[in-house]
């Protein structure tokens, strides 16, 4: 099997910060800038994506976040805090789940407890049909449009598109499987790990009612909205993002 690709700059406690659908570590720019004057900030490619877009994608959230604990466990890195966007944040429940004592603290960021949720703008299997009826980039750039409150007019959507850019069909369905079978509910309680809860509230991914279903049953967490964000707060909002992370992680 092929390596992923992983970013890895500044010195200090490792921080891990793992994309969602459709991303890359690109879009983590302005978090890699700030944050590696304080960690080691470790920065993955998903199978399938960014510059692992030769490495064959998984169709299983279980799956990824095996493999990304077994990548981290190769560089020697058996302590680290943990931030995951979007199905990224699905990966790191699953991570905080089967590895959660080498996670000092934990961020769930525009995610939720389940993949295929009630109030998605759009099923996950209308998602798929998408792709297939109208193609990869035309879809990506639709999904994209809703990451954003200036939608296309956003400072740091062409980022978003080029990273969707990166990827191919076959990746992108075998996400949407992934999230689709994957559901965390019942298993929330597990998650021991002292957790941030990070919502913009004008997320259209991931609906008010899905965040107070991990600050509810993730016992020792805490919620940050911010305000006039849809999903992606690090882009919309990136210096209060950042410093609401530090804030909580130091």
């Amino acid at each position: 099997m092929q390596d992923i690709y992983i970013g890895d700059e500044g010195k200090g406690f490792p921080l891990v910060l793992v994309h969602g659908f459709l991303g890359s570590s690109r879009m983590w720019e302005s978090q890699i800038d700030f944050f590696k004057d304080y960690f080691r900030v470790i920065t993955p490619d998903l199978p399938g994506y960014g510059k692992s877009n030769q490495v064959k994608s998984h169709n299983s959230i279980q799956s990824i976040a095996n493999l990304l604990l077994n990548c981290l466990e190769e560089k020697k890195i058996d302590k680290f805090y943990l931030l995951g966007h979007s199905m990224g944040g699905m990966i790191v429940q699953e991570m905080a789940k089967k590895g959660g004592d080498k996670i000092s603290k934990l961020v769930c960021y525009s995610t939720g407890p389940r993949g295929e949720m009630p109030g998605r703008f759009e099923t996950v299997d209308q998602s798929r049909e998408n792709f297939k009826k109208k193609g990869l980039e035309i879809t990506a750039k639709n999904i994209a449009k809703t990451w954003f409150i200036k939608g296309e007019d956003a400072k740091y959507f062409d980022i978003c598109i080029n990273a969707g850019k990166q990827t191919s069909m076959e990746t992108a369905d075998n996400s949407l499987v992934a999230i689709k079978n994957w559901n965390g509910v019942d298993t929330l309680k597990n998650i021991k790990n002292e957790t941030l809860i990070v919502w913009g509230d004008q997320d259209k991914s991931y609906n008010l009612e899905q965040i107070q279903t991990l600050e509810t049953n993730i016992e020792n967490s805490k919620l940050i909205i911010f305000k006039n964000c849809a999903h992606n707060v690090h882009l919309e909002q990136p210096d209060q993002f950042n410093h609401a992370i530090k804030n909580f992680l130091l």
